[in-house]
């Protein structure tokens, strides 16, 4: 990653903190009145998650480490890495304040082996809305290989490559390809004043770099760094409107097309073995 794409998403990051951490959709007073609670994301995959007590985790891009203490409250032994020193101040404190044993370190993805050691976990996990924000995901791929032990696992839930290919302003109801599905060398750069969380919040630091990486990529990456790969689902949910005014709030606190959601794959869990 470019030191001006890195500085330019971490300022967009670090500017919506705060209005993460009050929003009702990360439900951060949920965590620290409720000790059972945990987050929309890791509840959804819970049938696919598995037991994982007394594992050592950790969490890439783990933001105000709301999924992270879902983990730890799961029984995983939990770091959460991120680039944002404002995000991993409020994971900090919230994990003060719920008595959970958490460490956070401050690193972006591609460094996490020199900060955390290798071979020094069971489990990766990296949630939705993450791998966007990576130019390269043969490189990511390695970084996972690196940190787990062998037979550690992997578990990714993440937004489906066709979802972010989705033109979601068009106005006349039709869903058109209009990005790149595969990886490319450059980044697609955007300039959104908002958030996807609800909020009043106004922002300076509107400009973006992502890039998307084809589902085929992304396997053959993993392929390639020595994993076998051992679940991939696809589902028609996503945990936010992704495609504002044409969609529906399940029963499962996701969001789903209002017509025919059966078009369109949203969202999407893996699960890795990283071979001996």
């Amino acid at each position: 990653m470019s030191d001006d794409s890195l500085a330019v998403n971490r300022a967009n990051w670090d500017e919506r903190v705060a209005a993460h951490v009050a929003s009702a959709d990360y439900g951060v007073a949920r965590f620290r009145a409720d000790p059972g609670h945990l987050s929309g994301v890791v509840r959804f995959d819970l049938p696919r998650l598995g037991d994982v007590a007394g594992l050592r985790g950790v969490h890439l891009q783990c933001h105000i480490g709301t999924d992270t203490l879902s983990l730890h409250r799961l029984g995983a032994r939990m770091t959460g890495l991120d680039f944002s020193a404002p995000a991993l101040a409020e994971a900090r404190r919230l994990a003060e304040a719920t008595g959970a044993a958490v460490d956070f370190v401050e690193s972006d993805v591609y460094g996490a082996p020199q900060v955390l050691g290798r071979e020094a976990f069971d489990l990766v996990y990296t949630g939705v809305g993450a791998l966007c924000w990576l130019p390269d995901i043969r490189r990511w791929a390695r970084v996972v290989a690196d940190l787990l032990r062998p037979g550690g696992r992997l578990f990714l839930r993440e937004g489906h490559p066709m979802l972010w290919a989705i033109d979601e302003a068009r106005g006349d109801g039709l869903l058109t390809v209009e990005y790149p599905y595969f990886e490319q060398p450059e980044p697609c750069v955007w300039d959104d004043a908002g958030t996807y969380v609800t909020t009043d919040a106004t922002f300076t630091r509107t400009v973006t770099h992502t890039w998307n990486h084809g589902l085929g990529e992304l396997v053959t990456a993993l392929l390639a760094e020595g994993f076998e790969l051992t679940m991939l689902a696809e589902h028609d949910s996503v945990p936010w409107e992704a495609i504002p005014g044409r969609m529906v709030r399940d029963a499962d606190d996701e969001w789903r097309l209002r017509d025919r959601p059966g078009r369109l794959p949203l969202t999407y869990t893996l699960q890795a073995r990283r071979l001996p």
